[in-house]
């Protein structure tokens, strides 16, 4: 499926490598701005690859031709499971499915390569997660918010209703800001 000059798909296991290499430029570059080196290598520590939303089949990747050339140039997604964020990696998921008449969709791990930035890719992924939890009979979603992903977040109808700080392991302040928009 197209939307504009991009094109989207769902992302298949074999994907892991190459979005994890975007995961991995997209928050060593676009951080940059919003955060020092040491709370970049904090805030890792609620980031990176979720393959459960690549099994559940609700992430997508967002491609670009350049040059002849297919590139990977966003990914996202929502998710159906009670993890609100974070990768594989992350302590304290909650990979049970979530109710629908009880519980929020979560919009997931939404990434966009540092040379992409600024044409819509974010929007795009938003407006197919929310679809997509619509669809599956969700009527809210949440998600966990860096500091540098809150306007955007914010420009789309989210609103804050919680912060939480972690500490992470190099002793840096990791801020999540927990936000929540009404699907209906």
């Amino acid at each position: 499926m197209s939307d504009g000059a991009f094109t989207h798909r769902l992302a298949q296991p074999a994907d892991a490598p190459a979005i994890v290499d975007l995961m991995r430029v997209a928050i060593a570059e676009n951080m940059k701005s919003f955060l020092t080196a040491e709370e970049i290598a904090a805030a890792q520590e609620t980031m990176g690859l979720d393959r459960t939303l690549i099994e559940d089949r609700t992430y997508f990747l967002i491609e670009a031709r350049r040059d002849g050339e297919t590139l990977l140039v966003g990914c996202g997604g929502w998710g159906k499971r009670r993890t609100l964020y974070g990768g594989d990696h992350t302590a304290g998921r909650d990979d049970s499915i979530a109710d629908p008449a009880i519980h929020a969709a979560r919009i997931r791990a939404m990434y966009t390569h540092p040379d992409w930035t600024r044409r819509g890719i974010g929007a795009l992924l938003l407006r197919l997660g929310e679809a997509a939890a619509r669809a599956a009979g969700f009527r809210t979603i949440e998600l966990g918010s860096t500091v540098p992903g809150e306007p955007l977040y914010r420009a789309h109808g989210y609103r804050e209703f919680h912060r939480e700080t972690h500490i992470a392991a190099n002793g840096r302040e990791n801020v999540v800001i927990l936000m929540r928009k009404a699907l209906y």
